[in-house]
């Protein structure tokens, strides 16, 4: 029984969601579906790639994942599915797989993308507006139902990437930036865990405030401190303790951070 994961910009008002539900069940009634968000701000790309990479490793070998952040739908741009690691991903050629193709050729595990061309997996009208409904939806549905990735398109060497944003080494530390806030407020930034594993004191510098070494869990501050600590993805992340630290400081996924290390 295959498991397929949903995670869009779509929110949940319309029944935009639920039609993509709709019509996986309907060429593959058996299929477990898993909601890992449709709460992706409008649009971003960056932000649908890093959710998408932090929650796809946590699924079982075999899941699909259907990622729809799709601001091209329409144009000329390349409906995929691909096979990284021992996972399946369908979703529009913009970048989306990015962090996770990355993941898998560092590691040495296999990537192949294929151009999703064989209109005889998708819905038989296609609208200009829905590819989540009438492309990704199907294909993933087919995939579920025992169809090999490789009948589903043809190969291509030539996936669309993001620039994903890296730290970069200063005097005194690493500079880096915010690249997702979640819901209650915290800052995640692109600053690994194995930056401070060394060091004697940290100080992180953000919008234009310093924060003096690291805690263990937000309730190791009073409430209303600003906080370093290790996030669950081995991320260097800032908090309010029982506050939303990025109204506090009234920042944004792209803003920068400073990590002084001594």
């Amino acid at each position: 029984m295959s498991v397929i994961t949903l995670l869009t910009d779509f929110g949940t008002k319309n029944g935009f969601t639920g039609v993509l539900k709709g019509v996986i069940w309907t060429i593959a009634p058996q299929a477990q579906i898993a909601d890992i968000t449709h709460e992706i701000t409008p649009q971003n790309i960056m932000e649908g790639a890093i959710t998408l990479w932090r929650a796809a490793t946590f699924f079982p070998s075999g899941t699909i994942h259907v990622a729809v952040v799709d601001p091209g739908v329409g144009t000329s741009r390349r409906p995929i599915a691909a096979r990284i690691a021992d996972q399946y991903f369908v979703g529009p050629d913009n970048g989306l797989f990015t962090p996770l193709m990355e993941q898998a050729e560092k590691r040495r595990q296999p990537v192949r993308v294929y151009h999703l061309n064989k209109t005889q997996f998708w819905l038989p009208e296609v609208s200009n507006t829905f590819h989540g409904r009438d492309i990704f939806s199907p294909v993933a549905a087919h995939l579920a139902a025992g169809t090999p990735i490789d009948h589903l398109g043809v190969l291509i060497d030539d996936p669309v990437r993001l620039i994903m944003p890296q730290p970069v080494r200063t005097q005194f530390g690493w500079r880096g930036q915010i690249v997702l806030i979640d819901v209650f407020g915290n800052i995640a930034t692109n600053l690994e865990d194995k930056l401070v594993k060394a060091a004697e004191k940290v100080t992180m510098k953000i919008a234009g405030r310093i924060i003096e070494g690291l805690v263990q869990s937000y309730g190791e501050s009073k409430s209303g401190n600003l906080v370093t600590l290790i996030d669950s993805e081995g991320f260097l992340e800032v908090a309010e303790v029982n506050g939303n630290c990025a109204k506090t400081l009234q920042v944004t996924v792209g803003d920068p951070v400073e990590l002084i290390i001594s």
